[in-house]
């Protein structure tokens, strides 16, 4: 027993040294590399004297041995105790220089948030944080212990280089191009937050010492940074039973279309044959609207960050102007009581009344809602002014007064009930006007409507009248009662003649987006249909959500709302609501390339409707699963991924289905001419794509919207007349690739298909308050 303890101690003695040696090979190793990376940085660390550990024996020499006043590794490599002390008292004395030479050289660095110091950010030098390693632990001098390795107090800050910005940033290992570019634009954004915050709260509004009022401005802007939206998952409980429910459908599916092909009816052959066409067609047809709903997803909009990003309180609102549209055809189908009760709503959204024009389309000319419109801008001059002092909701009058609610409810104003009485009043007696013109118009006199001053009304033969145009309230001159500017108004009808193709809705709404161009030209457009109110006042900044994020607007066509209907039974026996379509559908295809549209409750980016491709990164152009699987992943090289990514860029600029310029090569082309030849050319072929108009066509520029500088007022209704002409669109492509497409019944959904085939995305906008 004792030769075979002595066995096992030797056994155990030899494999402790064996892991000492391969542990010393390692650290020498370590100090090697170290040493290498210091002398190519500058900083003169002598590593191997303060470690105490040089060489391993059988290592080979390297670079400085001989440097080493005379110490040769082989002889003293064992010797630990004297190079560590050695080296502890030397560290101990750099320490103390490295950090009396940081704290002449260190500048202060301005702080972001609420004073305390950001990723990114070189703290300033401290005497708490000049030492960068102690050279005692809580048990004693580091001299008791030789065999240890140098201690790190926990107390003490993490080391931090000192980077100098008055030097050269070569001596840091910094000599890059591109990364000097980045700190010297940090450095300048840095300065101009600086700057920004000084001269604000210089004024009195706030202090500067990163507490207080200054400390939460700073906090708000942090936020403003923040993504406006986000996409939030639908919980796997809910999917997975849904999922397994298809994927059984599909199974027994496919033994039934086995059994029904596998077992013909030799009687009665052809009714077989077709019967198990029609199942496999309907099978398929199954198949593919189940493929949207096996991924559906929510979304969720912030609509505090974007009034933080963009439209802040005390400065001039930075928010993107939106024109709207209202369809309207026949009075007598169409009640003009509910389509003033839409215009009225879309009146009092909750939006910069100087970024809001609403259209009113009468494909109809009919004088009935010429009138009609007239007198809702004069009731309008009071119910705004009443729906944002007591912010109520909805906002369009027939359908809040005939609510079955406490309208009590989280009212402060002590002069709310009496303004509502009033309000209500001033409400029925517009209901009794509108009546009393509806009943007027019931018999058309045989020479037709006059108008007040005798003349007659230029409509009054529906297919064949003069294109009209009537602003009711405008930036001129629609104020309410309380002399604040209303939104702006307009009546529209465009020209038609005998002979010519209208193309019915399709055709009035593409007149509207040439006047509106001409007029205000926002750079996004919103559709409703004249009975589809606005329930919601912050419609309007729930699609900015999306359109105004940087992540997702340059490549959004429209933003769809889903439709909700007032007046249907609580049990909705005949499904009118439409749940499965709006909740279910349209949240699958949100999570493909987003939802169709549906024709109406829809907001649209207007280049999108002038057939420009959409302004995609390189990852939007990556091949898809189908591709990759064909072609081989992107492991195998960037090279093949980059051509495939031309290729498709080649293939967008040379589909017929693509527009002749997108607004760079236009921007570019313009700027690049140099012969009135080339010009004239350009001139011609923009004429043949939009129109001859040139207001328009400069219009068409102006991606953030806004009428062009150079552009004469007084002109702008004679051209806008001239664009809703008949005879406009001939030899155009208006209709073709500009605008909602026709050439089908179903030409909501034809046109959201045009936009999604040029690789524009849509999203469905569901948010908890119903919208529209």
């Amino acid at each position: 027993m004792d030769k075979l303890a002595f066995v096992g101690i030797m056994l155990e003695s030899q494999r402790m040294v064996t892991s000492l040696l391969l542990a010393m090979s390692v650290l020498s190793q370590f100090a090697v590399l170290v040493m290498n990376m210091s002398e190519k940085m500058g900083l003169n660390l002598a590593l191997s004297v303060r470690l105490g550990i040089e060489r391993h024996k059988g290592s080979p020499r390297v670079d400085g041995d001989e440097d080493e006043d005379g110490v040769d590794d082989l002889e003293n490599e064992f010797n630990y105790a004297q190079g560590i002390s050695k080296g502890r008292s030397q560290w101990q004395g750099e320490d103390i220089e490295f950090s009396s030479s940081s704290r002449h050289e260190s500048q202060p660095t301005p702080l972001l948030t609420n004073g305390q110091p950001v990723s990114g950010e070189i703290p300033c030098a401290t005497p708490e944080n000049q030492s960068v390693r102690t050279t005692s632990g809580p048990l004693g001098p580091a001299e008791r212990n030789v065999n240890s390795s140098p201690y790190t107090d926990p107390r003490q800050p993490v080391p931090v280089r000192i980077v100098d910005p008055s030097k050269d940033l070569n001596s840091y290992g910094l000599g890059n191009v591109d990364w000097k570019g980045r700190i010297d634009r940090w450095k300048l954004n840095q300065e101009n937050i600086v700057m920004h915050l000084t001269n604000r709260y210089s004024e009195g509004k706030g202090d500067t010492e990163g507490t207080g009022s200054n400390g939460d401005e700073l906090q708000m802007a942090d936020d403003a940074r923040q993504p406006l939206s986000r996409v939030v998952p639908i919980s796997s409980s809910h999917l997975t039973p849904y999922r397994v429910v298809i994927i059984l459908r599909l199974i027994i599916l496919g033994f039934f279309l086995q059994y029904r092909v596998t077992h013909p009816v030799k009687d009665a052959y052809g009714l077989w044959l077709t019967s198990v066409i029609c199942e496999i067609w309907f099978a398929l047809s199954w198949l593919l609207d189940q493929f949207p709903k096996w991924m559906p997803i929510n979304r969720e909009t912030y609509l505090d960050r974007l009034a933080l990003r963009y439209d802040r309180d005390g400065e001039p609102s930075q928010l993107a102007p939106i024109d709207i549209f209202v369809s309207t055809v026949d009075p007598m189908k169409e009640p003009p009581i509910v389509t003033a009760n839409t215009v009225l709503s879309i009146l009092a959204v909750d939006y910069p009344v100087d970024k809001v024009s609403c259209y009113v389309s009468d494909d109809g000319s009919a004088m009935l809602t010429f009138e009609a419109l007239s007198e809702t801008a004069e009731f309008a001059r009071k119910w705004v002014p009443f729906c944002k002092k007591h912010n109520i909701e909805p906002r369009a009058p027939e359908f809040y007064f005939a609510q079955k609610i406490d309208y009590l409810k989280d009212k402060i104003q002590p002069s709310f009930v009496k303004e509502r009485r009033a309000m209500k009043r001033e409400y029925e007696e517009f209901k009794v006007r509108i009546n009393a013109l509806v009943a007027k118009a019931q018999k058309m006199p045989e020479e037709g409507w006059t108008m007040q001053d005798g003349t007659p009304w230029p409509g009054n033969n529906p297919r064949d009248h003069p294109g009209m145009i009537q602003v009711f309230l405008g930036h001129s001159g629609g104020l309410d009662t309380d002399g604040n500017e209303l939104p702006r108004l307009v009546y529209v009808s465009r020209e038609k003649r005998p002979g010519f193709q209208h193309h019915k809705k399709a055709g009035a709404m593409n007149a509207l987006i040439r006047v509106s161009a001409v007029l205000t030209n926002g750079a996004y457009l919103l559709n409703v249909d004249c009975d589809h109110y606005f329930n919601n006042s912050k419609a309007l900044k729930e699609a900015m959500c999306f359109m105004m994020d940087p992540a997702y607007g340059k490549k959004t066509c429209y933003i769809q709302f889903p439709q909700r209907f007032d007046g249907i039974d609580l049990h909705d026996r005949y499904a009118n609501r439409n749940i499965v379509f709006f909740d279910i559908n349209l949240k699958g295809l949100d999570g493909i390339q987003g939802p169709v549209y549906v024709g109406t409750g829809c907001c649209f980016n207007r280049q999108a409707l002038y057939g420009y491709d959409p302004v995609l990164t390189e990852e939007d152009l990556e091949p898809n699963i189908i591709v990759k699987s064909c072609c081989g992943s992107r492991k195998k090289g960037r090279g093949g991924n980059k051509k495939y990514i031309d290729k498709k860029r080649a293939m967008k600029r040379t589909e017929s289905t693509t527009p002749i310029f997108n607004m760079e090569d236009i921007e570019e082309g313009v700027e690049g001419y140099d012969d009135e030849r080339s010009l004239l050319m350009s001139q011609k072929s923009l004429e043949k794509r939009f129109g001859q108009s040139p207001v328009f066509i400069a219009a068409t520029f102006q991606e953030q919207g806004g009428i062009p500088p150079t552009t004469n007022p007084a002109t702008l209704l004679k051209e806008a007349i001239h664009v809703i002409s008949c005879g406009y669109e001939d030899k155009t492509e208006w209709g073709k690739e500009i605008g909602w497409i026709y050439g089908s019944v179903t030409e909501d959904i034809l046109t959201g298909f045009k936009m999604h085939a040029r690789g524009w995305i849509s999203i469905y906008c569901m948010p908890p308050s119903t919208s529209i």
